[in-house]
Formats: C-alpha cells, structure tokens, sequence
C-alpha cells in the first residue's frame, strides 16, 4: 500500500510538473508577436491599393475583410454574436462655406478666406446654413466648469449669437497644478467639449482661435482635418441642437478682428484670469455654406478569445482601423496612407489576438479585440460602441489603446499619456520593469493626447484605459535624437500623404516592445478576480462608481 501512495503521489506530482505556468504561457503568447508579422500587416494595410482606408470608400471594404479575414485565419471567434462586424450608423456631411466671411462693425469691414484665414463646417443634415450679421462675443476658453469656479458663458444669452473662443484652458503655460491641471490640458480644453458647450449655450456659431502650441499641431492639421467631408454619428435631430458653424480662425485673423473691435492682443492673456468676463466685440460675422449630406453604415471589426471561467468579463483592445482616404494633393500624392497612423496600431491588435489565440490554455476573462471605424473623424467608432457596447460596460474590465506606435527602434521609457488617472498605470510599470524599463508621464500633456485616441470613448463611459507606448528615449540613441525624429514626424507626415510605409527605414523592434507589454498587462487583468479603479481625483470615477459602486 505505501508503494502504491508513493507511485500515486510521484504521478500527481509529475502531471502537475507538466502544466505550463502563468509565465510560460505569457512569455509563450508574447514570443509569438514578431516583426515580421508587423511588416507584413503594415505593408497591406497601408499601400495605395487600401486607399487610406477612409469609411464609406472601397478602402474600407478592403480594410474591414482584411481584418476579419486575419481574425478567422488565427482561430478567434466574432465578437459580435456569429459577426465580425458592428454596424456604425454615420452620416456624410460636405459643408463648402462661402470663400469668404464677412466681419463688419465699428465702422470697420474685414474679409477672411477659407483655408487660408479660417475653416467652417456645421454637423447639420439640411442643405444650407446662412449666417447674417452674427454678433461676435469673445468668450475666453469657452468654459463651463463648476469644479474650478469657472464660467466664461456667465450672465450671456448666446441665441443667434457666434462665440470666439481660445483652444485648451486657462491652467496651459502655467507650472500651477492646482489651476485646472497645470500645463496638462483637462478635458475642457479639448475643441470637441467647446462646439458642445457652445451648443449648450444656444450659440449660433463658434470659432476657435488657432495656435500651434497650445492646440498640439499646426495649421495645417486644421486645414486638413476640417475641410471636405466629415463623417459624424447619426442622431435623431439630425444635429439640429448643434451650432450652425462650427470653426477655427487663426490666430492672426483673430488678432486682426480684436483690432478691429478696438481691444489689444493682451485681452486674450486676461481670459485665463478667475472672474473674466465675457466681451462682446461690436462685430457681426455673415457666411453661407452649401451643405450636401448622405447616410451610411460603416463598420467596427470584433472578435474575441472566449474567457475559460469568467467568459462574461473582457478586456477590451483597441486600435482604429481608419485614415483620411484620398484628399488634396501634395506634391503629386492624394493617398493619405496612414501607415503610422494607424497601421501599426492595428498590427499590434492583430499581434497580440494571435498570441492570445496561440496560448494553449485560455485565460479566465475573455480578451476582446476592437477595430474602430471613424477615428479620424472624431472617434466616431469607439464612440458608438460605448454608447452601445456589445459587452455590458460593469463587465468591462479595462480598455488597452494603440494608436500610432513609433518606427524608431526599441525604447528605454513607457510613456503613459493620463498618467495619474487610474490604477492601469501600475500593472504597466510591473510589466515595463519586466522590459528594463522605465514609466513617464507624457511630456506634452498640455496637447491633450488622452482626449485624442480611442481610449478616452470608454473613459467618458467609466471604463479604466491605458494608452502608453515607448516615445521619449530611444534604447541606443537616447532622449534628444527620437526628440528630433518624433518631432520632424510630426510638422512633416502627420495627416499628409506621406506617412507611407518605407521598408528600409522602419524598425519594428520599439512596436514589438510595446504589443507585448500590452499583451503582458492584458493576460494579467485576464487571469484576475479583481478590476482595476479610477484613482481618487479622475474625473472618470464618479461615472463608473455610479454603476459599480466601489469602483
């Protein structure tokens, strides 16, 4: 009998020795994401026959099969029911304003044109929109936040009125993190919170002052981005309790219209003072726009790595499959290819589904994997699936967001853009040490960058969302040289025809750093109980307590 025990325990022993750890499956997952993989994914998606992957094109019909082509090939399940796809409902707006607009008062008349002086568009389904005689009021940041005591709207009736108003807050130059959030933009900077507020306001149109530093990109972003069609979320009023106009004006037209109004260029640094107020102008605007409009469904791609016991609860990967298609052209390219931007952020989805998909044994929680559509129009996509998710939001246990991963080479730093607003930044720190390296909140939180990716669609819903990637120093380069790199990027190829795919000039090893520490922080949240919280302070907190109380 005791030889019997022993054999018995020996074999226990032995098939439990044979079990693959936790850390062998998670290295196993991640030795599965290669460059190669990476190349190949960015290659396709980004060349001239994709089209710049723009919905409502061929482009996307190429782009949307492509993924879901991938995501059956590497065995994993449609995410949504037995589809691949989630229908976005959008609507096709081309708004072509007047060449010029018209700024008379005070005896004074100016004109400023189109692209080269202001942009103009509305999210209106109707066929025209008439602006005459539209009082002008400067409305500082255009804000409405009573956490800080802040009203820039106090006191006005803006009916049939047009505000002017300055991108990011009043706490942007300043090192008081106690005003506002210090240099780092809150949300009430972004442009997309001031046409809302506008709107709120009864406003009949707004126009936002352009500047390079505090905006985050230049003019030409504006021109490129705010001009042609716009893709927008359908809505039962057809947009109708949006401004009329929503616009930019750059920031020497505005100089410009406040000479004109009689005011010195220093009224706008009293804007950032507590207790401004508001100043109406003495000018009226007068513009037209000749708006066409057409309804269309475009598509989200799904799927998903059903979880072993806890298949109800998901971590949710995000990247946006989508780029501005084919536009103006520049110097002889009208392809606006995207391969950056965000060709690698969809290879690194793909990646890390595969290495999900290849473990032998599948985690607890599911793993979800989300391609949105409309990014570059307002994360339109990301959007629609936070207001109808097809995974219960208290059930979601975090969103891991790529966007724009660098081609630069491996990486010291992992840097977290809103860091500070959730307990995700620490499983990224564990998983970053793994790597030998080192967390870094962004250094430009003053542009906004968590306000500008997917990310945040599932933040404004309460879910906790990591957005990090490796950007400030470069492993065999160091910090001033990928400064250099990033930064010529930037004035050069973003949102241009030339962020093209360049075989002999990419290195992959920095995007496949950066999908395998996601994959790492993913399979760690999978095989957990836990969820991860908003830490005291976010502003995301209080929405998701409101349905998971504790949270």
């Amino acid at each position: 009998m005791g030889r019997f025990l022993i054999i018995i325990i020996l074999f226990i022993a032995t098939l439990f020795g044979c079990q693959p750890s936790d850390d062998n499956l998670q290295n196993t997952g991640q030795s599965s994401i290669r460059a190669e993989d990476f190349e190949k994914h960015i290659q396709t998606l980004a060349s001239d026959e994709f089209e710049g992957r723009k919905p409502f094109t061929p482009g996307e019909e190429k782009t949307i099969n492509y993924l879901k082509d991938e995501f059956s090939r590497m065995g994993l399940a449609p995410g949504n029911g037995d589809s691949y796809f989630q229908e976005v409902p959008l609507v096709d707006i081309h708004a072509v304003p007047e060449e010029k607009m018209q700024i008379e008062g005070k005896g004074k008349s100016l004109e400023f044109s189109f692209r080269e002086d202001f942009v103009a568009l509305t999210l209106r389904v109707t066929d025209q929109v008439v602006l005459k005689n539209s009082e002008l009021v400067f409305c500082g940041y255009g804000i409405v936040a009573p956490e800080y005591g802040w009203n820039d709207y106090e006191g006005l009736d803006m009916q049939g009125k047009t505000a002017v108003v300055l991108i990011n807050d009043p706490g942007f130059g300043t090192d008081d993190s106690t005003f506002f959030k210090g240099n780092a933009m809150t949300y009430y900077g972004r442009w997309t919170y001031k046409y809302e507020e506008a709107a709120r306001q009864g406003a009949e149109g707004i126009l936002i002052i352009h500047d390079t530093a505090p905006a985050g990109y230049p003019w030409g972003v504006v021109q490129s981005s705010w001009t042609g069609h716009k893709l927008y979320l359908q809505t039962e009023d057809n947009n109708m309790s949006r401004c009329a106009m929503e616009g930019w004006l750059t920031m020497e037209a505005a100089g410009q219209m406040l000479s004109a109004a009689g005011l010195e260029s220093n009224v706008l640094e009293s804007a950032r003072k507590p207790g401004f107020k508001a100043i109406p102008l003495g000018l009226a605007l007068s513009l037209q726009m000749h708006v066409s409009h057409e309804f269309s469904t475009s598509q989200n791609v799904i799927a998903r790595v059903s979880g072993a016991t806890r298949p109800d609860e998901s971590i949710i990967y995000t990247a946006h499959w989508d780029h501005i298609g084919i536009g103006p052209s520049v110097e002889g390219d009208s392809i606006y290819n995207g391969a950056l931007d965000n060709a690698t952020g969809i290879a690194a989805l793909l990646e890390i589904a595969d290495a999900f998909a290849q473990l032998e044994e599948k985690p607890a929680r599911s793993a979800v994997f989300l391609a949105v559509t409309a990014e570059e129009q307002g994360l339109l996509g990301s959007a629609y699936y936070a207001e109808h998710p097809i995974y219960p939001l208290e059930k979601t246990v975090a969103n891991l967001n790529m966007d724009g991963l660098g081609f630069w080479g491996k990486m010291k730093d992992l840097t977290i853009v809103g860091y500070g607003q959730s307990e995700l930044d620490d499983y990224a720190k564990e998983a970053a040490e793994r790597q030998g390296r080192y967390i870094l909140p962004d250094q430009q939180a003053e542009k906004g960058h968590f306000f500008r990716s997917d990310h945040f669609s599932f933040a404004k819903v309460g879910v906790p969302a990591l957005y990090a990637s490796g950007e400030h120093e470069q492993a065999e380069k160091g910090i001033d040289w990928i400064t250099e790199q990033r930064d010529r990027w930037l004035q050069q190829h973003y949102h241009q025809p030339s962020d093209e795919f360049e075989a002999d000039t990419w290195d992959f090893s920095g995007m496949v750093q950066d999908a395998q520490l996601l994959f790492d922080i993913g399979y760690r949240l999978s095989q957990e109980q836990t969820y991860p919280h908003w830490k005291e302070g976010s502003e995301f907190k209080p929405i998701r307590e409101a349905y998971m109380p504790g949270q």
